[in-house]
């Protein structure tokens, strides 16, 4: 995991994660990183579709990110030019809104 002296969310509470992302390491990674909790959104049955609550949230952001075209690979040498790009993929998004 990286670390950024300049990150500062103070309104971040919860950040809702995928079920790929389960783990204490990952959570306490992210704890210590943002400040905020980590919610895992998982799947109760794998053979029968059921609406999940918040899972939708996770798997709405993930359709936006796709429309990204530099996102599709990872080829960045660095995570933090990632993690740029994936604020710019959705700085966009916001921007389209309004």
């Amino acid at each position: 995991m990286f670390s950024d002296p300049n990150l500062h969310l103070p309104r971040l509470l919860k950040v809702l994660c995928d079920g790929g992302y389960t783990g204490e390491e990952f959570a306490a990674k992210i704890k210590a990183l943002t400040g905020a909790e980590v919610e895992i959104a998982k799947r109760s049955e794998l053979h029968k579709f059921a609406v999940i609550p918040k899972r939708w949230v996770v798997e709405r952001t993930f359709g936006w990110l796709d429309k990204c075209r530099r996102l599709w690979k990872n080829c960045e040498r660095l995570i933090c030019t990632t993690l740029n790009i994936v604020k710019l993929a959705l700085l966009s998004v916001l921007l389209r809104r309004f």
